[in-house]
């Protein structure tokens, strides 16, 4: 059986990492406490009270643990997990897996001298049940030939609950490469795009004052040679949205488009993973909330079979560049 221990526990991510890998078979064996948010490790407690915490150092030693879950603050999460993977562990980071170039190229020269894993759950593709069934449906031709993704990401501030690093570019990683890095693997998976380009990126802070160093808005326009997409994030959600952000994916084919209501249908059918399709055959909706999740059960087979069918590592730094990359370029364009 594949043993794996969460370490870096400072964002609520990690739940769904150990949800994922305990519904996949894998057992989990511990936890480090060590966090900058304390009220992750209450619930963690509560949510886990026969899981054992264990030292950190203790974690990366025990050889019977195969694998490490990691959610720490963006900017840490590298090091980690080359610590992690140069102990002979299997790694499944938070995104984003790493914040500046140096730290991406520290993380290819260990995956290729260790022959670990470095996956990012990028959970708005991974654990949503409407992005699993719409990949389904563009494999099997629904919409003809993908030409363009367009991906929204809005969140809430929450700012009451939010720990220092939050508000820190250089902590967090900046807008983009926070957030935009799912809608960039969206665009890469769904387009069936190998490489991209980043054609333009703006950020913005156009209404969080009280942190001037804070973004609260980033879009991005790739290219790649098969498709286009266009990316826009933010934390405008308003308190009066009863879910954290109305996110939503829409892929054009040259047969028809997909549209997923990730999170919520405004004014419409209740409850998430609303996805419509449009075609030649007509109009069609799916409720995708029993869709299965698979990358879990993957990545654990991936673990034990030392294969890449949950995610290649090609994939992985690509989304990592360009997320990079749109952040580096990225025009500033808050209200002077």
């Amino acid at each position: 059986m594949v043993r794996f221990a969460a370490v870096g526990n400072d964002h609520g991510h990690i739940f769904g990492q150990i949800k994922g890998l305990i519904a996949a078979g894998a057992e989990f064996a511990g936890y480090c406490d060590r966090t900058t948010v304390p009220a992750l490790i209450e619930t963690m407690r509560e949510t886990y009270p026969e899981t054992p915490v264990m030292d950190r150092d203790a974690i990366f030693a025990d050889p019977q643990i195969d694998v490490i879950c990691i959610a720490a603050v963006p900017a840490d999460r590298a090091a980690l997990a080359i610590r992690a993977m140069e102990a002979g562990k299997d790694v499944m980071v938070d995104k984003p897996g790493v914040t500046t170039p140096e730290q991406l190229e520290a993380v290819k020269e260990a995956v290729a001298r260790t022959g670990r894993i470095f996956s990012i759950c990028f959970s708005e593709r991974h654990c949503v049940r409407s992005a699993v069934k719409a990949g389904k449906l563009v494999k099997d031709g629904a919409i003809g030939t993908v030409v363009q993704t367009i991906g929204m990401g809005p969140h809430r501030k929450q700012f009451e609950t939010r720990p220092d690093w939050f508000f820190k570019p250089e902590r967090f990683g900046g807008i983009i490469v926070d957030i935009a890095s799912h809608q960039i693997d969206q665009f890469l998976f769904f387009t069936g795009s190998q490489k991209g380009e980043v054609f333009a990126s703006s950020i913005g802070n156009f209404g969080t004052a009280e942190f001037p160093a804070f973004q609260d808005f980033g879009e991005v326009l790739l290219r790649s040679d098969r498709a286009s997409g266009y990316v826009r994030v933010d934390w405008f959600t308003p308190d009066g949205l009863p879910t954290w952000g109305d996110g939503r994916l829409t892929i054009l084919g040259t047969d028809g488009y997909i549209e997923l209501r990730k999170y919520i249908d405004i004014a419409g059918r209740e409850g998430k993973d609303h996805l419509f399709l449009a075609n030649k055959a007509g109009v069609e909706y799916f409720d995708c909330s029993e869709e299965p999740i698979e990358y879990f059960d993957q990545f654990v087979a991936d673990v034990r079979d030392r294969t890449e069918t949950a995610m290649t590592h090609d994939h992985v730094f690509e989304v990592c560049r360009l997320s990079l990359e749109a952040q580096a370029k990225a025009d500033d364009i808050s209200p002077r």
